[in-house]
């Protein structure tokens, strides 16, 4: 164990960023600017555990994932302040110039789009992890990803939610999760599950800094012999692609995998056309069973 904590830490935090979640919270305080004065503190202490200790920040946005820190784009935030550490005061104003820009491009014609891109976000962390384990080749680096999420599950992101969380688990890197507000996040229970991450359900958020410091804060190494949260049961069931609802039967596409609560010809997803050649009906046990099938 002592070995584990030499190595330097990579932090990959993906922030939900939801304008049409966080929206219902402005004058409360859950608000976004309250959460993110909390979040930039758990920042700061992270960064404070261990000098070489990497991060990476990324906006999970309802129309696309970015990084906001770091950036290849300059800040020019004024003159530092002689009682602030330089690398908190940069990621600090990193972190607020971005998503200053990133609140500047929202349109009300996007509403439309009300779910989060986590998938994306996961993906974007993976592909940074992979980069930055090459670079460093000669040094050990321990990744994990930690989602502070605010949006209800997508179903359209379904399959690609669940490719990440099978690569991370093949690259042992865990998927934390915390949840703030009351929308089900079944995914990403899943997500903590399998990888052997931790899942935090925040129900008063003026308590998130708490929260963080004690179940996020620590590195792998101490991890393993701290009793943290555990989930009593993880719903490992599929949500339908049609209604967006958690489903115990249903139907899968052979070709995209989508799966659909209810027998169709044709996939809503790929639109692929089914031609069946047999369909029995088992009467005793009311359940139907494709014996043969061909796609045109």
């Amino acid at each position: 164990m002592g070995k584990d904590n030499d190595d330097a830490g990579l932090l990959i935090l993906i922030i939900d960023t939801n304008p049409f979640i966080w929206s219902k919270y402005s004058n409360t305080n859950k608000s976004f600017t309250n959460v993110m004065e909390h979040l930039v503190v758990f920042i700061n202490a992270y960064l404070a555990c261990k000098h070489d200790n990497k991060l990476g920040v990324i906006a999970s946005h309802y129309n696309e994932s970015k990084f906001i820190y770091p950036t290849n784009e300059m800040v020019d935030a004024g003159p530092r302040p002689a009682n602030a550490y330089q690398q908190f005061w940069q990621v600090d104003n990193s972190l607020v110039n971005s998503l200053k820009q990133l609140a500047l491009n929202d349109t009300i014609e996007d509403k439309e789009y009300g779910y989060s891109m986590i998938s994306s976000s996961l993906s974007l962390a993976l592909c940074y992890i992979n980069k930055i384990i090459r670079l460093n080749e000669l040094e050990n680096i321990k990744p994990r990803i930690l989602v502070l999420s605010v949006s209800p599950d997508s179903s359209v992101q379904y399959i690609p939610i669940m490719n990440c969380i099978f690569s991370a688990q093949k690259a042992n890197i865990p998927i934390d999760v915390c949840k703030l507000f009351d929308e089900e996040t079944i995914f990403l229970q899943q997500a903590t599950h399998i990888t052997n991450g931790v899942f935090q359900n925040v129900e008063d958020s003026s308590m998130l800094l708490q929260y963080l410091l004690f179940s996020f804060l620590p590195n792998r190494s101490l991890k393993s012999i701290m009793v943290l949260p555990d989930q009593e049961q993880v719903d490992l069931r599929a949500s339908c692609f049609c209604h967006k609802r958690i489903i115990d039967i249903g139907y899968v596409c052979s070709v995209c995998l989508s799966v659909f609560c209810t027998y169709s010809t044709s996939c809503s997803t790929c639109l692929t056309n089914y031609s069946l050649v047999n369909l029995n009906r088992n009467n005793s046990n009311d359940t139907k069973t494709i014996t043969q099938s061909s796609i045109n």
